[in-house]
């Protein structure tokens, strides 16, 4: 899942909007930005948070430098538990041509010391934009692991896994239709990159155009 490989795949794909979230670090996220201009892919910077209950959550930013101050405040607030490479493969970080810079030793596997409040609170506070992640799943979301969803205005949308059937999930949970709801493809190989996706409707490829088409300001709109 290198840079080149990930981005080439999406263009192939015909994605236009691309977001790469890892797992409680934003630091590979420099190596898809050198090249995303040229695959002519617009990339929203961002990161997947695992809070102290264990619900996963995409947190996006306008700019780069927001995403990477948030990723090291984050980084600080995991456990401080040692990666096992060989259980759990090498964490490295990598240039845009793929070249080692270094060995990340922390688990990021792990979850943050943040509470999902917190973890909000910190999002705001960041400006970032919060998408509580594939609320359909039976693990690490946030329906499985509080049951309901916190009244919150940082709460405008959700996330959903490439082939959640929608209508039988408002079925399950109707109270999901009072938010919008934004497929994507969890990617963990480059088969799956497109897999699930969501048409925006703006009047530019902006994190704040995506943020107003979530709450259907003006003429803009989401389709999944």
């Amino acid at each position: 899942m290198g840079p080149r490989a990930v981005l080439s795949t999406a263009k192939q794909k015909n994605i236009d909007l691309l977001a790469i979230t890892d797992h409680n670090s934003a630091a590979n996220l420099p190596a898809f930005a050198a090249l995303a201009t040229e695959y002519e892919i617009v990339l929203i910077p961002g990161l997947e948070v695992q809070s102290a209950e264990e619900i996963h959550t995409l947190v996006f930013f306008h700019d780069m430098k927001s995403c990477q101050a948030f990723s090291r405040e984050l980084y600080d607030s995991l456990l401080p538990v040692k990666n096992e490479p060989d259980f759990f493969g090498d964490q490295v970080v990598i240039d845009s041509e793929e070249n080692i810079l270094r060995y990340e030793e922390k688990a990021l596997i792990n979850s943050s010391r943040w509470n999902f409040e917190q973890l909000l609170g910190k999002i705001n506070s960041a400006g970032g934009f919060a998408l509580p992640a594939h609320v359909d799943a039976h693990s690490y979301s946030i329906i499985s692991q509080l049951g309901f969803i916190p009244e919150s205005k940082d709460i405008v949308a959700l996330g959903i896994t490439a082939k959640c059937d929608v209508n039988d999930l408002y079925k399950k949970i109707p109270g999901l239709k009072d938010f919008c709801l934004i497929r994507n493809s969890d990617a963990h190989y480059l088969k799956d990159i497109g897999s699930g996706t969501t048409e925006f409707y703006l009047k530019e490829p902006t994190l704040h155009e995506i943020i107003l088409a979530c709450k259907q300001k003006g003429d803009r709109y989401i389709k999944i």
